[in-house]
């Protein structure tokens, strides 16, 4: 870069701040459906190895007693409820109620017992119960899966962290359709926000918490 001074120095000393992994986690799977994984669909990302690891991650929570909280995005036939967020992004309406993009990714299927948040914009918090399910259950932390990194997993890195929760973002099982955004967002959301952490520690950090 010559000169210039690149990020990870010049955020030195000033955004370095680590959170730690919460005691009460629940792991949110976000918006992991077929839109982002079939080939014909516009908004496939290409991000397979993220699938393979939001499922060993939910293995691993599994396992451990951590719930497992699903979204995906829902639209009337009528996209009203879509607002500005349609208008900008017109692939959206993938995710009108009954489109076969809108189905979950296969081998990530939720349980009869796990509970899926319906929403119709980025963050897994706008316009949602999850916040209040989440301080009811006793929760003090989310770990983030799912996609895309620079849009709805930020947003709902973001909203985590404002409304008291950690949120710890999974480095292998979140993605994006361009690595050099997908980057991006991990560093800012890892300086900001959250804590980046990666797939081995988040399943240890599990394992831990099931034999407590």
């Amino acid at each position: 870069m010559g000169e210039r001074e690149d990020a990870k120095s010049n955020y030195a000393g000033v955004f370095e701040g680590r959170i730690g992994f919460g005691e009460r986690p629940a792991l949110i799977i976000i918006d992991m459906v077929e839109a982002y994984f079939a080939p014909e669909s516009p908004l496939h990302a290409g991000v397979e190895d993220t699938l393979a690891a939001a499922v060993e991650l939910r293995a691993a929570a599994r396992e451990a007693g951590v719930p497992v909280i699903y979204t995906n995005v829902v639209f009337h036939p009528s996209m009203r409820d879509g607002g500005r967020f349609a208008q900008k992004v017109g692939a959206l309406a993938n995710f009108v109620a009954g489109n076969a993009m809108g189905a979950w990714a296969k081998g990530l299927e939720p349980a009869e017992d796990e509970l899926v948040v319906s929403k119709q914009y980025a963050s897994a918090f706008f316009g949602t119960s999850l916040a209040s399910t989440l301080t009811a259950g006793g929760h003090d932390s989310v770990v983030l899966a799912g996609v895309s990194t620079s849009g709805c997993i930020r947003a709902s890195c973001v909203d985590a962290c404002q409304h008291g929760f950690i949120p710890l973002v999974v480095e292998e099982a979140v993605g994006d359709r361009h690595e050099d955004v997908h980057r991006a967002n991990l560093f800012d959301m890892n300086a900001k926000y959250g804590d980046v952490v990666t797939l081995a520690e988040t399943k240890a950090h599990f394992a831990a918490l099931g034999k407590a």
